[in-house]
């Protein structure tokens, strides 16, 4: 087992692991919509299969949301 962090909490994974069995892992909710950074770069979500997340990775699941007018 390998020790990452995930959103600033440390997980244990079988590193190697590809990012989107590291989403899946997570139950991140709606995976279409969210945005990942590693170690401080994002990654394309066309890479998200093949990207791979080793020991030591600090991994954040990012949200965009919308806001609504200041009156």
């Amino acid at each position: 087992m390998s020790t990452i962090q995930v959103n600033g909490k440390v997980q244990e994974v079988n590193a190697p692991i590809a990012l989107i069995d590291l989403i899946k892992a997570n139950n991140v909710e709606q995976p279409e919509m969210v945005s990942v950074q590693v170690n401080g770069e994002f990654v394309g979500r066309e890479n998200f299969s093949t990207f791979l997340v080793n020991s030591e990775d600090e991994v954040d699941f990012l949200y965009f949301m919308g806001g609504g007018s200041r009156c």
